[in-house]
């Protein structure tokens, strides 16, 4: 008898089964004409979109690294960043899980379960540690999954 299947997936760090959820996998992604490292590159890229900012970005050797440029409140950000953050990391994550076969397969894989990025240094992409976070990127991906099961697209 196999085991139940889950009904809530924790993930954070790149190891593991469900590693691959992190924007921090070793992943890359081709959108907007361009091959990105990560998800985490092309996401953290895109506050600079348009600007020397986001090549720099782009071309950080390192997820973490290509996040503290993001970070840097130093370089401007678009103006319209708050409004369109969660469309650029749906745009990534789309990209990440329908170019990557295997990813595909884990992410389907998964079932109905409720996708959880745990971890206590983030309220709003994660779930605050404690589930008092909004947990954007888990409810972004199980957008994506509903997309390509919808699609029919194995």
């Amino acid at each position: 008898m196999s085991e139940p299947a889950p009904t809530v997936i924790r993930f954070y760090t790149t190891t593991g089964e469900y590693g691959c959820f992190s924007n921090f996998s070793r992943h890359s992604i081709w959108l907007d004409e361009k091959r990105w490292p990560t998800s985490e590159h092309y996401f953290q890229a895109q506050k600079f979109a348009g600007t020397d900012h986001a090549e720099d970005v782009r071309r950080a050797p390192t997820p973490m690294r290509a996040a503290e440029i993001g970070r840097d409140r130093k370089r401007p950000f678009r103006s319209d960043w708050d409004a369109v953050k969660e469309r650029v990391m749906l745009a990534a994550l789309r990209a990440k899980f329908t170019q990557h076969a295997d990813l595909k397969a884990i992410l389907l894989g998964t079932g109905d379960a409720e996708l959880v990025e745990h971890t206590a240094n983030d309220n709003y992409w994660g779930n605050g540690g404690d589930g008092s976070g909004q947990n954007r990127l888990g409810a972004l991906l199980m957008q994506v999954r509903d997309e390509i099961r919808a699609a029919g697209v194995s």
